[in-house]
């Protein structure tokens, strides 16, 4: 999923000059998107969760694979991935060793299980020979937590993992009208979307609480609910509900999730933890502004006040609040849409990401030419 929805450009780029390699742990080659023909692919058992026996087994996988290939480059991204294939490229002797932090799974977990998982991204950063951090306040926050230092870690660009596809993403009235007919929402509504994996840490039930509370008089409110069901949310969702059922539309996983941001207008994120919030700049360049926790990465991506409102992390009360106020102040929300889309488009073209890497890459080329 990494692969298809956010590296296609980067991989692009690089395999123009670059014998470049994917390792990933699919079922079949579509799933890693459109590839160029000359990117060699690699299946590995590269597990999300732990999984002891299999996790060992794909470091040794990993480590006997970059042995045989004698990479000059590994960069890895996601957590479980980053740690194997940090690991595994430090026994096998590879030069440069890269990895992107895109979250911190324990950045909302405490005591032992906090110790745990910071541990292993300290590990992680320890086996790389340079890590890069998708936003400016994470990599504070890393800093700040002991896990990289100042001088082996940076930001490309302005932050993000790839950046916004500015042609697809962008504002149409008529994707808009289109999209409202199919999902039985009026014209007139006022349209507040969540779009991503629903989960715990997503904060959704807070969002959905603090929804229900919008009372119904003049403006005629819908919740959008875009996006596979992780945690079992749905059902947690339809006990909280009860006769409001008419106001909150589910959607499933989508690959056009363009159309739905067109559909809205206003994007919420109320996450308890976020690398930073890609899908935030993505509705930006169609127009909306955005509703988000004031947490490090969605901090980066919504500038308060201007192309959006942060809200208190858990904040109910807070949430509700601001969602009552977009609602009810149009030309704010067009102000802010307006300032959203500006800034997308100047500071997070996918474009400006894709060329600071290939920069980072040509340094690491010119470092290995000198050497040799």
């Amino acid at each position: 999923m990494t692969v298809r929805a956010f590296l296609q450009d980067q991989i692009r780029a690089l395999a123009a000059t670059h014998d470049v390699t994917v390792v990933s742990n699919f079922q079949e080659p579509g799933e890693l998107g459109t590839l160029p023909a000359s990117v060699r692919i690699e299946r590995v058992g590269i597990h999300r969760k732990i999984a002891v026996a299999a996790d060992l087994q794909a470091l040794f996988v990993l480590w006997r694979f970059f042995r045989q290939q004698e990479f000059d480059v590994v960069h890895s991204v996601t957590p479980k991935a980053g740690l194997l294939s940090m690991l595994a490229a430090r026994f096998a002797g590879v030069p440069h060793r890269l990895h992107t932090y895109t979250g911190q799974v324990w950045a909302t977990k405490h005591g032992l299980a906090r110790a745990l998982f910071r541990a292993l991204d300290k590990v992680i950063f320890t086996m790389s020979s340079r890590c890069y951090v998708d936003s400016n306040s994470q990599r504070d926050f890393l800093i700040s937590e002991g896990v990289v230092d100042v001088e082996r870690s940076q930001v490309l660009a302005h932050g993000s993992i790839s950046g916004v596809d500015l042609e697809r993403f962008s504002a149409s009235e008529v994707v808009r009208a289109s999209m409202r007919v199919d999902l039985g929402i009026s014209e007139n509504a006022f349209v507040c979307l969540f779009l991503g994996r629903l989960s715990r840490d997503k904060g959704v039930l807070d969002l959905v609480q603090a929804f229900l509370r919008l009372d119904e008089s003049g403006v005629e409110s819908v919740l959008l609910i875009v996006g596979p069901d992780e945690d079992g949310m749905h059902a947690q969702i339809q006990q909280l509900i009860g006769d409001a059922r008419s106001r909150i539309v589910f959607v499933d996983f989508t690959d056009v999730p363009e159309r739905y941001m067109n559909a809205a207008d206003l994007f919420c994120l109320p996450s308890y933890r976020e690398g930073f919030g890609s899908v935030v700049i993505e509705a930006a360049a169609v127009g909306i502004p955005a509703l988000g926790s004031n947490i490090y990465g969605i901090s980066d991506a919504i500038e308060n006040g201007v192309t959006g409102l942060l809200h208190e992390p858990r904040g109910i009360d807070d949430i509700h609040s601001k969602l009552t106020l977009l609602r009810d102040d149009h030309e704010l929300r067009v102000r802010m849409g307006e300032a959203a889309m500006a800034r997308a488009r100047t500071m997070f073209a996918k474009e400006l990401v894709t060329a600071s890497l290939v920069a980072e890459y040509a340094q690491l080329e010119a470092s290995l030419s000198a050497v040799s």
